[in-house]
């Protein structure tokens, strides 16, 4: 069985036919119904808030697809929406025809009347038949709701120039730059101000608890005989360590002329986790931060001439569905 035709058998739903995609999801919810299953009374209940694209890239494998298939479907219990999966093929499993899969769920609310409800259509396609994607695409969204698009391990930047119309026409078009090609920020992208890294989305409460602790000091002592800015990381976070040091750098520029310098280190030692963060300062000041997402846990030590101060804190990255959602509407 071929990678990315496994990709698409493995994802869930009912095979419908391409050309009759409105009415198989309609049979579907009949179906759903018929089995006292949650379905929408009606096309007005289903409440629908936006369009999704998920573009599953060539370097996509059929446990990652399902993966991220079940993080669109959480994500959709909360923002009810109509999402189109992309499946294509390889240039090396032939001509091909395009398939279609339907799938949906509804989950109820605190009351009958809370509905929210997702539906997914999913698209297999070769290359040869990409010229008719886009139309394929429109048909199967709602024209009247805003449109986002995920383009999630795409095998290279050149690839997307392919999908002009995803990405002019979305409000925001999604990334995560660790599992991306490695110039993928530096592509012109169509409208580079819509484009959203995951990865910025998934530091988030990081970002927020180191932002909150600093926030207590001066400018003036945060900044005042900086001389060096050092991340250590465990390999599994480097991204996040290259994101979460750029933040500093633009954190740190708002002071002013700064004349410190800014290293990113893979750990070397097993025992480190997560993140080291340390500031070095011309003098006896100093500020350490230390944080394990797996565990949960991370450690603030500083002194910023006012004495030492030690506290322990919770820290964690946004889960999937959240970092989706803090991606497209923050």
């Amino acid at each position: 069985m071929s990678l990315v035709t496994s990709i698409f058998d493995a994802l869930p739903g009912i095979e419908a036919p391409v050309g009759a995609i409105a009415n198989s999801l309609a049979g579907m919810w009949s179906d759903t119904a018929a089995h006292g299953r949650p379905a929408p009374a009606s096309e007005d209940s289903k409440a629908m808030q936006v369009n999704f694209v998920l573009h599953l890239g060539l370097n996509t494998t059929a446990d990652d697809a399902v993966a991220q298939f079940e993080t669109a479907v959480r994500f959709s219990r909360r923002y009810p929406c109509r999402v189109v999966v992309l499946c294509p093929l390889r240039e090396d499993e032939g001509a091909g025809e395009m398939r279609a899969k339907v799938y949906g769920e509804c989950t109820l609310g605190k009351s009958k009347d809370d509905t929210r409800c997702c539906e997914f259509v999913m698209l297999s396609y070769p290359r040869s038949l990409r010229q008719f994607l886009e139309n394929q695409v429109s048909v199967c969204l709602s024209t009247d709701l805003p449109l986002y698009y995920w383009a999630h391990r795409f095998s290279a930047n050149s690839r997307l120039a392919d999908y002009h119309y995803l990405l002019t026409r979305s409000k925001r078009v999604l990334i995560d730059s660790a599992v991306a090609p490695p110039d993928a920020l530096a592509y012109p992208w169509p409208k580079p101000e819509n484009v959203r890294d995951l990865v910025t989305a998934r530091l988030l409460p990081i970002r927020q608890s180191i932002g909150q602790f600093l926030s207590r000091y001066p400018m003036d002592a945060l900044c005042g005989g900086l001389q060096s800015v050092s991340l250590e990381h465990a390999p599994a976070y480097a991204a996040e360590a290259r994101v979460l040091l750029a933040w500093f750098k633009d954190r740190i520029a708002e002071c002013g002329r700064n004349q410190a310098t800014f290293a990113c280190v893979p750990s070397g030692a097993q025992a480190l986790g997560g993140f080291a963060v340390s500031f070095r300062y011309e003098g006896k000041k100093f500020f350490n931060w230390h944080g394990d997402p797996a565990e949960g846990h991370a450690l603030f030590e500083a002194d910023f001439g006012s004495g030492r101060t030690t506290l322990p804190a919770a820290v964690s990255l946004l889960s999937p569905e959240k970092a989706l959602s803090e991606a497209m509407f923050f």
